[in-house]
């Protein structure tokens, strides 16, 4: 039997499929519409300081993310405090 190799994100899914609940339709279409809420629909282009990036990508990827997806969470949070 072949063995089917998984990404990191995958493996972490497999392993954490128990925590996983079913929900119901209203709950479901909560999530729905806060993922919509969450679309990425504009592009930024910023200069910033070679050193910045680099801690930026080394804090993103100790937390298992893409950098840019982590550098567009902390601005979501700011913007919303």
């Amino acid at each position: 039997m072949r063995k089917i190799k998984l990404s990191r994100e995958e493996r972490i899914i497999e392993e954490n499929l128990e925590k996983f609940v079913p929900v119901d339709r209203a709950e479901y279409e909560q999530i729905v519409e806060a993922i919509a809420a969450r679309r990425r629909d504009a592009v930024l282009n910023i200069r910033i300081n070679s050193s910045d990036l680099k801690g930026i990508k080394h804090k993103a990827h100790r937390l298992g993310v893409k950098y840019q997806t982590f550098i567009s969470e902390i601005l979501h949070k700011v913007a919303q405090a």
